[in-house]
């Protein structure tokens, strides 16, 4: 079980996009690397193929280090921990102590 999951709402805390928010739309736990939508864009140079056939200049998210973000409870960046609740681990959220799931 990891802090951060696929669709959580996380604020990022440092780097060029410092403050901006956006939903997670990939985790790479083995590189420990998460991809957010609008954030750390970049422009990328792309061949013509079956699925883009023109080709062209296309801007997309790139990952970067998952220690750069935090999740977002109630409005407010959070730190996150885990407490066993009915037999069950789980994500709660450290300043209010709020289950996030």
């Amino acid at each position: 079980m990891h802090k951060i999951k696929r669709d959580d709402l996380v604020k990022v805390i440092a780097g060029k996009d410092k403050d901006k928010q956006g939903k997670v739309l990939h985790i790479d736990t083995k590189n420990s690397k998460v991809v957010v939508e609008g954030v750390n864009m970049i422009t990328k140079h792309v061949k013509p193929g079956a699925g883009n056939p023109q080709g062209g200049i296309v801007q997309k998210e790139a990952a970067f280090d998952i220690s750069n973000v935090m999740l977002v409870v109630d409005g407010k960046a959070t730190r996150v921990g885990f407490e066993v609740k009915d037999g069950k681990k789980v994500r709660v959220a450290k300043a209010t102590g709020k289950v996030i799931d």
